[in-house]
């Protein structure tokens, strides 16, 4: 009886012909951090990134040379449903893409991703009309479902002990390319009237003056979707096999990240039936979804407050900036973003936890965040110095928190739930974060047009807007509100 109980009661089985059980394979023999297949899943995020962020910086003037807004206070209103054109249409499709990844694997969806970026981006910078703006961006959003896959196939490369560092590099390539995306937006857009002695106005890009921006991110795109060919798959690809007989057991493991299993048959069966459990249903994965909902809502509204704060007229509370200052403060705030991502995050979120971690960032942003307006009453050296160290906090705190829920939500469900998991959570971010800048737009523009309220006067009033949401972000990290998954 003693011997029997050494014998372990299953035996872990990789297929040969199973891209997911060689990725299980490496994990088991090799300890590392596999560097070099988070170096290709940072690119490809930061392919997917560039084209959200890049038109923030030119927004302000493209909404402008349309010639839609009646006056100069309404260029945010319409400019905040252009930018909420895209997370609209990758609400309505992300749990789509998701199931499909968990069907035919991470790698084909991330392909249609990085094509649908060259596509739709490049006219997206030849639009003549507000309409086209938004139809193009619409389109891109729907048919751009590769953050989600791009989230589960980390967490499936990645031993437990490296999933902080896996997460970190999707949030450092996602912080990094809201960064770039804006720079590149802001320094090569109207290239024009900014380097008249390199292009004409008579050129295409004289012409389309927002389209060269946007054509270096398709290009990028257009390379990465090569690339991404190479990429190995991570999904398990023999679920269709039969589970009955002599290898039910040993099949069930070898589809399980769960190197040590000691579990009795019945206990397994237990297993399987949550696996299939419904989503909805499954309390830390929903409840760290909607903490990730509200902090994404803030931060896209961030996003785009930020920059039409930056460019609109110091009259107006704002600081009278050209994009390419935008760009340069932005660009200033990446590297400082991804020094801390990859050096001090896996380390303090070790320390703290993904919740503490995020409950503290959110706390620590809310005193930072009501401290902007103040910055427009600054001017020359010190406004550069106390907004870019001012930048460079907020967005590390913002991505910190990101980093945290993304952890947290793959944590939460087994492999093949993981896909639709993260379909479901990029779904309902990007409802969020779709109204996040149609309602930054209108609000920036109601505060600016109320500089004689008794109350919180100018942008005061949309910086605390922005702080009551960091606020609910950060009440909703509390017990029972959000629960973390511990086995």
């Amino acid at each position: 009886m003693e011997d029997e109980r050494e014998v372990p009661l299953l035996k872990k089985v990789y297929y040969e012909d199973c891209p997911g059980c060689k990725i299980e394979k490496r994990k088991d023999t090799d300890d590392s951090i596999p560097w070099k297949l988070l170096a290709s899943i940072w690119i490809i995020v930061l392919c997917n990134a560039l084209p959200i962020s890049s038109l923030f910086p030119f927004l302000y003037f493209m909404i402008r040379d349309f010639h839609i807004a009646e006056q100069e206070e309404d260029v945010g209103y319409y400019a905040g449903f252009v930018g909420s054109a895209f997370m609209f249409g990758r609400a309505l499709t992300s749990v789509i893409w998701g199931k499909l990844a968990d069907r035919y694997g991470r790698k084909p969806i991330i392909i249609i991703g990085t094509i649908a970026v060259v596509i739709f981006n490049t006219m997206f910078g030849l639009s003549v009309n507000f309409w086209m703006a938004v139809s193009t961006r619409f389109l891109l959003g729907s048919l751009c479902g590769l953050l989600g896959p791009a989230k589960a196939y980390v967490s499936e490369v990645c031993r437990e002990e490296h999933q902080a560092v896996g997460m970190s590099m999707i949030t450092t390539a996602w912080g990094i390319g809201l960064i770039i995306g804006p720079a590149l937006g802001g320094l090569l857009s109207q290239p024009a009237e900014k380097y008249p002695q390199m292009f004409s106005p008579e050129s295409l890009f004289g012409r389309f003056p927002y389209f060269l921006p946007c054509l270096i991110t398709s290009a990028f795109a257009a390379v990465i979707t090569v690339g991404s060919f190479w990429l190995p798959e991570s999904l398990h690809m023999h679920k269709s096999k039969n589970l009955s007989g002599d290898d039910s057991y040993e099949a069930l493991e070898a589809a399980s990240n769960c190197a040590d299993e000691k579990s009795s048959g019945k206990e397994i069966e237990g297993q399987a039936d949550v696996s299939t459990k419904s989503l909805f249903r499954n309390w830390p994965l929903m409840s760290s979804i909607i903490v990730y909902c509200i902090f994404s809502l803030h931060d896209m509204a961030y996003t785009e407050i930020f920059s039409l704060w930056a460019v609109s007229p110091r009259k107006l509370g704002g600081l009278s900036f050209s994009s390419e200052d935008v760009g340069v403060v932005l660009s200033i705030t990446g590297f400082g973003m991804m020094v801390f991502q990859l050096i001090l995050y896996p380390y303090m979120n070790k320390f703290l936890g993904p919740v503490m971690f995020a409950r503290i960032c959110g706390a620590l942003s809310i005193p930072l965040l009501q401290s902007y307006p103040f910055l427009a009453l600054l001017s020359g050296l010190s406004l550069s110095i106390f907004l870019n160290s001012a930048s460079i906090i907020k967005n590390c705190l913002s991505v910190c928190i990101i980093t945290s829920t993304f952890i947290l939500q793959n944590r939460a469900v087994e492999q093949d739930q993981r896909g639709a998991a993260n379909g479901l959570s990029m779904t309902a971010m990007s409802i969020f974060k779709a109204i996040g800048p149609a309602c930054g737009g209108a609000l920036l523009s109601w505060s600016e047009k109320r500089q004689d309220a008794s109350f919180l006067p100018g942008t005061h009033m949309v910086f605390f807007l922005l702080n009551v949401v960091e606020l609910v972000g950060v009440v909703l990290t509390f017990k029972p509100l959000l629960v973390e998954r511990k086995d």
